[in-house]
């Protein structure tokens, strides 16, 4: 019953960024939807891995992997900005 409750609030996550997003009042690439996308698709990639759900691990580790990469570079490009 918890995994299902974490489940399902890390699926709320990632469905109200992109909502969202689509809505125009969150950009895709700002730090309020990436954080959220990383949170919810590793939390759900992790479960998927536990369950078995290879289909799932590969969705959900592929957007893992791709919101920690624009997470990753919207950082750099802070640190390079406060460098400057």
């Amino acid at each position: 019953m918890a995994a299902e409750a974490l489940q399902i609030a890390a699926a709320l996550l990632i469905l109200a960024c992109f909502l969202l997003a689509q809505a125009g009042r969150v950009a895709p690439d700002s730090y309020r939807y990436l954080v959220p996308n990383v949170l919810g698709s590793g939390i759900l990639t992790v479960t998927a891995v536990g369950d078995r759900e290879w289909g799932f691990v590969l969705l959900e580790g592929v957007w893992s992997v791709v919101s920690a990469h624009g997470l990753l570079r919207l950082l750099r490009a802070r640190t390079a900005e406060l460098v400057d």
